[in-house]
């Protein structure tokens, strides 16, 4: 079955209501590694209850669709999709606990030509349930591997995304190194993606993979996490967006070294599997607010 161009961009998603407490914020930041030094005063911020600071990314987690794309009506190879890109733009800081509104739709599906695969991009508005305001807009892009070549002469499909840029030429002007835990997936999959590739080692030989690998975003989350420390002086509203491209897998007890390159208002990264030399994490760019 291929992908239907007219039924994919119709797709009817549940509006969501999601309610969330300080817990689930503090264990969001937690499974990012925030406060592995319980002395730090930085960290602590976001993983004690008293004038709690979230994670901006955080956001990432409440309110998704799930595995829509799973769906037989969709017409996509469920098993050959990865997640390609996640691009977020913050619009308002988010308190401790509330509930938040989210409203999903399918923006652009992306023929990259027979044998090259699809694009699937889902766009989610985040609004404060109460009051109505916005908190965050999430692009979702999809490579759909096995499912290029769809359109026809009366259904073109939609221009790609615009791209995301690479980093600079030349040394960073910053780095920070984050281990990982050996049971870093197991404690991140709490915060709602159960896909048994983070968990048990029989689900992940049959993807493909050695050994459970980490969320791809937990990785994005780490990223949040640096250029929270070094760009925008540990303030979450300073951080108006961040976007990036998965790009190798993590194994859970691996370091991730941010590398980061101030460009104007913007903070251009990357993110390497240190043991391994391997970018995991690449095309990253971070737009940062003034005081």
């Amino acid at each position: 079955m291929a992908i239907d161009y007219r039924r994919l961009k119709g797709w009817e998603f549940d509006e969501q209501v999601t309610r969330y407490k300080e817990e689930d914020c503090i264990r969001y930041a937690l499974s990012l590694g925030m406060a592995s030094d319980p002395l730090d005063e930085a960290d602590l911020k976001y993983v004690h209850e008293d004038d709690l600071r979230v994670v901006p990314t955080f956001l990432a987690t409440v309110g998704a669709p799930g595995a829509w794309a799973s769906d037989p009506r969709t017409g996509i190879d469920w098993m050959q999709i990865l997640h390609g890109e996640h691009r977020m733009r913050f619009h308002g800081a988010l308190a401790g606990a509330g509930a938040v509104h989210s409203k999903t739709r399918v923006s652009r599906v992306v023929d990259k030509g027979a044998g090259k695969g699809a694009l699937v991009v889902t766009e989610r508005s985040i609004t404060d349930h109460n009051s109505g305001e916005p908190l965050a807009t999430v692009e979702h892009v999809s490579f759909c591997r096995a499912d290029g070549g769809f359109t026809t002469r009366d259904t073109p499909g939609d221009a790609a995304p615009e791209a995301l840029l690479p980093v600079p030429l030349g040394e960073p002007d910053v780095a920070m190194e984050m281990p990982t835990l050996p049971s870093a997936a197991l404690l991140y999959r709490l915060n709602g993606d159960r896909n048994p590739i983070h968990a048990l080692p029989a689900a992940a030989r049959q993807a493909g993979f050695e050994r459970p690998i980490l969320h791809g975003l937990c990785t994005y989350g780490m990223a949040a996490r640096a250029v929270l420390r070094h760009a925008c002086g540990g303030q979450p509203a300073r951080l108006a967006s961040l976007s990036a491209r998965f790009s190798a897998p993590v194994i859970p007890g691996e370091t991730l070294r941010a590398e980061m390159w101030r460009v104007e208002d913007q903070v251009r990264f990357r993110v390497v599997a240190k043991e391994r030399d391997v970018v995991v994490l690449s095309h990253g760019t971070a737009d940062i607010r003034h005081p």
